[in-house]
């Protein structure tokens, strides 16, 4: 298809926003993910205003992984954010200084840290999980039951696509 031949009788028409279609980024995936982390970004910091954990990428995974895995390396952290050490770092200094968090040394490695929740970080986690089900729930909706095991299937199978390029 040519820039000046019609569309097929079956293509979606051109999405249009304010006016303006977005050329060449309608069919991107990488523009749909950008906006949409943008949006949900913005909705959950918006719900978790009132926490210390609030703003910024990263935080919620590490509070979460810290409390489900107690004694977890940064190392193990930045795995699954796919970020690097130092980035990971300021992620867990930010935590240690909120106090929700704790360092230690690792009982098998003395130059590793050994991470933990603290009991206010544990209430927080649970805090946390509770407003990510709402969002889920809420933000979501739209979407049918069926349609969304389908999107999520397809979401943690990209996910997993790209630990493998990260690797």
């Amino acid at each position: 298809m040519t820039p000046s031949s019609p569309p097929p009788p079956d293509a979606d028409p051109p999405i249009t926003i304010a006016g303006l279609h977005i050329d060449v980024l309608e069919g991107a995936f990488s523009w749909y993910i950008r906006s949409l982390d943008s949006v949900v970004s913005q909705d959950l910091d918006r719900r978790m205003a009132h926490l210390e954990i609030a703003r910024g990428k990263g935080k919620i995974t590490a509070l979460l992984l810290i409390d489900d895995y107690p004694g977890i390396r940064p190392s193990q952290i930045a795995d699954v954010l796919l970020r690097d050490r130092p980035a990971t770092g300021r992620i867990i200094d930010r935590l240690v200084t909120a106090g929700v968090i704790r360092r230690e040394t690792a009982a098998e490695d003395q130059r590793a840290q050994a991470l933990f929740i603290t009991e206010k970080g544990h209430a927080l986690s649970q805090e946390v999980r509770e407003i990510i089900r709402q969002q889920e729930a809420e933000f979501f909706d739209f979407i049918a039951p069926e349609d969304r095991a389908q999107f999520m299937q397809m979401l943690k199978r990209v996910y997993l696509n790209m630990r493998k390029k990260w690797d």
